[in-house]
């Protein structure tokens, strides 16, 4: 009977670790994705931002034309 409550332990604490494994690689998992996640919605900022600034900075055609003009 003592063997068997000894597995019976042993196989309770290797389910505990396993979980506990499990627990933290989900944890890691979603952490990335986060990362990811905010790392492209930053580039996608980055890009409109940019293209903003080219429009921006992009010559009226008036003021194109009144140049050539004078």
């Amino acid at each position: 009977m003592r063997n068997i409550e000894r597995i019976t332990s042993v196989k309770s604490e290797l389910l505990d670790i396993f979980m506990s494994m499990e627990v933290d690689e989900h944890a890691q998992r979603r952490r990335s994705a986060a990362q990811r996640s905010l790392r492209a919605r930053r580039g996608i900022e980055l890009h409109r931002e940019f293209q903003k600034l080219s429009r921006d900075i992009a010559p009226l055609p008036e003021e194109e034309q009144e140049s050539e003009l004078h």
